[in-house]
C-alpha cells in the first residue's frame, strides 16, 4: 500500500490537502513579506507607518478638544499614543498607579506640546475598588469622554494574585478594563449623543491570542489557575479583550449608541529586552529579529488610527493590525463564547462589588 493510504487519505483528498497546505504557506509568506516591506493595505497605511503619520488628517473635521482616557500611558506605546493624541489637540487623561512616572510623561509631552492638556489620576487596574475611585473622580470633573483606550498590560512570569484574590494578569488586563469600560460607558454614550461625535473604545490585544485553544479558555481557571504558565495566561487575557469588544459592540449596536469598540494588535515593539539579549545570540539572528520588530511610534500607529480615523467610523467589533482590518482566531470570533464570557464577568462583578 502506498504511503498515501497508510495516512488514511484517499489519493484525491490527500492531493487536495497538500494543495491547501501549500496555499496557506504561500499566503503566510506573502503576508510576512508584505509586513517586512511595510506595504500599505486598504487604509493607505502598513506595518511601517507611524502614529504621527496616521493621525495627520484625522481631526480636520472634528471640533476640539476631544477627551481621551489612555491606560498604561506611563511608558511604551501607551506613552507614545498619549503624546501623538495630545499633538492632535486631544485632552489626555492618564490613569496611573505610579504618579511619578506619569508626571515625567506629562513633562515630556508638554515640552513638545506646550499647550497640551494632560490630567493625571491614580488607579490600580488590578483593584476593583481603585477603579471605582478613579471613575468617581473622573466623572466628578464634569468632562466629556470621547475616547477610551484600554492599553495597559501586565505579564507575570510567576503566579500572583490581586487584592481581590484574582490571578494578576487576568485581573489587570481583562477584568480591570472590563469594569473601567462599564463604569465609563454611560458617559461615553451621553457625550456622543450631546456632541454628535462618535465615541471610540479601543482594546489593545495581541496576535498571541491565536495561541489559546478552546480547552484552555475556562473562566474559573483563569481566575484561579491550578497550574500556571505566564505566556498562556497573558494570551488568554488578550483573547478575552477581543471577545469583550465583540460582545460590547453587539450591545451598543442594539442600543443604537453612537459608540464603537474595536481591538488592535500593535505589533511586537523594540524594547530594551531585545538589546540586552543581543550578546546571547548571533549578530545575524539579531539582525533578522530586529526587522520583525516595530519602533514605539510604529507600535502606537494602529491604536491611534482606530481611535481617530474617519475611515473606521463604520467599524465596530473588528480586529485591526498594521492599521488595517485583520483576521483574529476562530475562537475570538465566536459570538457564543463572547456572550458567555460577558455574562460570567458581569456575574462576578455584581456578586462581589457594589456598582454605582
Amino acid at each position: 500500500m502506498s504511503p498515501i493510504y497508510l495516512r488514511g487519505y484517499p489519493q484525491k483528498l490527500y492531493s487536495c490537502s497538500v494543495r491547501l497546505l501549500t496555499w496557506e504557506f504561500l499566503m503566510k509568506m506573502k503576508a510576512t513579506l508584505k509586513y517586512l516591506a511595510g506595504i500599505a493595505g486598504p487604509s493607505g497605511y502598513g506595518s511601517k507607518s507611524t502614529a504621527e503619520q496616521v493621525t495627520q488628517d484625522c481631526l480636520l473635521s472634528v471640533p476640539s478638544p476631544l477627551t481621551a482616557i489612555i491606560t498604561g500611558a506611563t511608558s511604551g506605546i501607551g506613552a507614545e499614543t498619549a503624546k501623538v493624541l495630545a499633538k492632535r489637540g486631544v485632552r489626555i487623561i492618564i490613569p496611573a498607579r505610579d504618579l511619578k512616572k506619569a508626571t515625567k510623561v506629562k513633562e515630556i509631552i508638554q515640552k513638545e506640546c506646550p499647550n497640551a492638556e494632560i490630567i493625571l489620576l491614580e488607579i490600580d487596574l488590578s483593584s476593583f475598588a481603585s477603579i471605582q475611585r478613579f471613575c468617581s473622580e473622573f466623572l466628578s470633573l464634569g468632562m466629556p469622554l470621547h475616547i477610551l483606550i484600554n492599553n495597559a498590560g501586565k505579564y507575570s512570569q510567576k503566579l500572583e494574585f490581586s487584592e481581590d484574590k484574582i490571578e494578576m494578569s487576568f485581573a489587570t488586563n481583562y477584568l480591570g478594563h472590563f469594569l473601567l469600560t462599564e463604569m465609563l460607558l454611560g458617559k461615553m454614550i451621553e457625550t456622543a449623543s450631546d456632541t454628535g461625535i462618535q465615541g471610540r473604545i479601543v482594546n489593545v490585544s495581541s496576535v498571541i491570542h491565536n495561541w489559546v485553544k478552546r480547552d484552555n479558555f475556562c473562566f474559573n481557571k483563569m481566575l484561579n489557575p491550578k497550574s500556571y504558565n505566564g505566556t498562556l495566561a497573558y494570551a488568554q487575557t488578550k483573547l478575552a479583550n477581543i471577545l469583550h469588544a465583540k460582545e460590547l459592540s453587539r450591545q451598543l449596536e442594539a442600543r443604537k449608541a453612537n459608540v464603537t469598540i474595536n481591538s488592535v494588535h500593535p505589533g511586537i515593539v523594540k524594547t530594551g529586552i531585545i538589546r540586552d539579549h543581543k550578546g546571547f545570540i548571533t549578530d545575524s539572528l539579531y539582525f533578522m529579529a530586529s526587522k520583525l520588530l516595530k519602533s514605539t511610534s510604529q507600535g502606537a500607529a494602529t491604536t491611534c488610527y482606530v481611535a481617530l480615523s474617519g475611515k473606521v467610523a463604520e467599524a465596530s467589533g473588528r480586529y485591526f493590525a498594521d492599521c488595517n482590518e485583520s483576521h483574529c482566531s476562530t475562537l475570538a470570533n465566536d459570538e457564543i463564547e463572547a456572550r458567555n464570557l460577558w455574562n460570567q464577568t458581569r456575574a462576578l462583578i455584581h456578586k462581589q462589588f457594589v456598582q454605582p
